[in-house]
Formats: structure tokens, sequence, C-alpha cells
């Protein structure tokens, strides 16, 4: 079994290369996902707006006063 970690040597004069993304695509890209999520959002808003009034009229409709006959 090989319990030790791995162990990277740098020598003098070797620079790391690291990872950078730049702050621009990383705005553009939050902004995007803002943007997606308000979408989703809305639309979610919608729906439930939409369900919930359909349900109030079935509601309504099914426990309305009953005519009474003018007999």
């Amino acid at each position: 079994m090989n319990d030790k970690g791995k162990i990277k040597v740098i020598k003098k004069g070797m620079k790391q290369h690291s990872v950078k993304t730049s702050s621009r695509n990383e705005i553009t890209s939050r902004a995007a996902a803002r943007e997606m999520v308000s979408n989703v959002s809305n639309w979610v808003t919608d729906l439930q707006t939409r369900k919930r009034t359909e349900a109030k009229r079935a509601f309504d409709s099914l426990f309305k006063p009953l005519p009474t006959p003018s007999n």
C-alpha cells in the first residue's frame, strides 16, 4: 500500500502554471446564469398563478348555491 501522498518538486526558475479565468468571462457567465434563474422563476410563478386561479374557479363552481325552483 502507498499511504504517502504525491509530492511535486518545483525547481528554481520553474513557474507553476495555474488556470486563470478572466473576470469578464466570469461576470458574463454569472449574468447569464442569473438571467436563466430569473426566467425559470418567472415561469414557475406564472404556472402556479394559473393553477391557483383554475383551482379557485373549479372550487367555486363546485360549491356555488343551487338555483331555487320558482313554482
